[in-house]
């Protein structure tokens, strides 16, 4: 079942969404040859911590994983297209890249809220259905990369802004994945299809599923209230990924590079709004 967020839901998710990405922008402020992913996954936790909220990926459970979630950051290192638990011996270098994925409930406290908010100013709100949770990618590089990874990173980007772009009432879901698969062909990018962005807001993973492809006009039609995460994942090669024994990690089938970004984001009365800001 989709939900509809209201106003109030709305506002509290661009909060939430605001503190996150500023979370993501310190955590890829720290990336560089030598550090681990644990280290990494230990500083998004602490800034997590720090901001009021909880970790959303922490603890949590999925169909045919053979244990719960470990870390509060996903770290999917060249080939890892996504949900890589970070390690301790997972030591980065000069020429990887690297998707940090992020995902945040927010407030962890249930009570009535006072927050000072750069969109809304101050203000007290009184929500019915909260925490409430965002979430959020990026790929970054890792020192010098090659022009390749350069322009994976770059055009994948560029497809999560296209696939953003298109949002407001009244289009269908297939109108998103039409524009981000047409914009990854013209770079022959491999288009991962196994996976894809999906509602959030009231539980980390709603209804509907937002893919990468898709035929314009087809699939459910957007309202306002709406709240999702579009997630273009992209590889050097072809689209296919296997999922590794520890049920999490996902990786290219034929080994190459690979590139994921994200928002969440509100369809409005006006047309949409990012609500995890830009890193």
């Amino acid at each position: 079942m989709i939900t509809i967020k209201t106003r109030e839901e709305v506002r509290l998710l661009r909060e939430c969404g605001r503190r996150l990405a500023a979370i993501l922008a310190e955590v890829v402020r720290a990336v560089k040859p030598g550090i681990s992913t644990l280290d990494l996954d230990r500083l998004a936790e602490s800034l997590i911590l720090e901001s009021g909220g909880a970790p959303a990926f922490k603890g949590y459970k999925i169909a045919g994983a053979k244990m719960s979630y470990p870390a509060s950051l996903c770290a999917s290192v060249n080939d890892e297209v996504v949900h890589a638990i970070p390690r301790k011996d997972r030591i980065l270098k000069d020429g990887d890249i690297i998707s940090l994925d992020i995902a945040m409930w927010w407030p962890k406290e249930i009570k009535n809220l006072t927050f000072e908010s750069r969109a809304s100013g101050r203000g007290k709100f009184k929500i019915k259905n909260y925490p409430l949770v965002t979430d959020m990618a990026i790929t970054v590089g890792v020192g010098k990369i090659s022009e390749q990874a350069e322009k994976l990173i770059k055009v994948t980007k560029e497809a999560l802004d296209i696939g953003v772009g298109v949002v407001r009432s009244g289009i269908h879901i297939g109108d998103i994945g039409y524009a981000i698969e047409r914009h990854l062909n013209k770079y022959n990018l491999g288009i991962v299809r196994n996976l894809a962005g999906h509602g959030v807001g009231h539980k980390l993973h709603e209804d509907p599923l937002i893919p990468n492809y898709g035929d314009p006009g087809t699939g459910v039609k957007l309202k306002e209230g709406m709240v999702f995460a579009i997630e273009p994942m992209t590889t050097l090669g072809g689209g296919g990924v296997k999922i590794q024994e520890d049920g999490w990690a996902f990786k290219t089938v034929d080994g190459s590079l690979s590139a994921h970004f994200e928002h969440t984001m509100a369809v409005t009365k006006e047309g949409s709004e990012v609500l995890t800001g830009v890193v």
